[in-house]
């Protein structure tokens, strides 16, 4: 199985819209990646949130379809 850059860029941005995102494919596998994300939306809240904000954004393919996303959020000023 696995997931595209692309994929998992727009399912990113379809929850949040102003994200710049980084992506890089660790394995070359489709299925292991860290990725950067900076946005506004991340102003006032935890990295667990965060995160988490992230990870919703994926509609459940996290652990499933995508193995493992390294994730560094950052607040876009």
């Amino acid at each position: 199985m696995g997931m595209k850059v692309d994929e998992i860029r727009n399912l990113i941005l379809k929850s949040i819209p102003d994200a710049k995102i980084e992506i890089k494919d660790l394995a070359g596998d489709d299925n292991h990646y860290a990725a950067i994300i900076k946005s506004k939306v991340f102003e006032g809240k935890t990295k667990v949130q965060q995160h988490k904000l992230v990870y919703d954004a994926l509609e459940g393919k996290m652990g499933g379809v995508l193995h493992a996303l390294s994730l560094t959020t950052i607040i876009d000023n």
